[in-house]
Parts: structure tokens; C-alpha cells; sequence
């Protein structure tokens, strides 16, 4: 699973590119976060977790999204190629 959703700081809008814990442990590079910070973090497989575009990573909780991380340069390609979505 995976989608996008946007989120309105003030008056701009931030945009997102959702995924399952899954697809973003195949798109984390090794100097970013490892298995072991996603466990740590909550995020499984069938986890909600969505990235926005400064690369911010957040988790879904029952009520909330956590941030947990964030991804560094190069990303945005990654994250369009492997879920084919745009922020939205």
C-alpha cells in the first residue's frame, strides 16, 4: 500500500508520499536509517509511514504521526521510482 496525503502548516501546504514500512526499508540507502532504527522507531512492514518533501520521515500512530528519521540527497527520485507516485 501506498498513497499520497498533504498536511497544511500556516498557510503552506506540505505534501507527502505514503508508503508501508516495507517499501521505505527498500528505499533507505546506508547512511540513512538501518532496520534496526525502523524496529526501534515502531515501523514495521505493514506500518503507515509517509515522507515529505524535505524528506522528513513520520509514522502513523493511533492518533498521531510521529517523525522518525529523514532520508538525505537523491530521495525524491527513490521514492517516485519505487511507489511511481507525486507529491501530493
Amino acid at each position: 500500500m501506498h498513497g499520497t496525503s498533504s498536511f497544511c502548516v500556516g498557510k503552506e501546504l506540505m505534501r507527502f508520499i505514503e508508503m508501508t514500512g516495507h517499501v521505505l526499508a527498500d528505499i533507505l540507502q546506508d547512511d540513512e536509517l538501518h532496520a534496526d532504527d525502523l524496529q526501534a522507531a515502531g515501523v514495521e512492514q505493514d506500518s503507515i509511514v509517509r515522507i515529505n518533501e524535505h524528506g522528513d520521515i513520520e509514522v502513523r500512530r493511533v492518533n498521531h504521526w510521529d517523525v522518525i528519521g529523514g532520508l538525505l540527497g537523491g530521495f525524491s527520485d527513490r521514492i517516485q521510482s519505487r511507489t511511481g507516485l507525486d507529491w501530493a
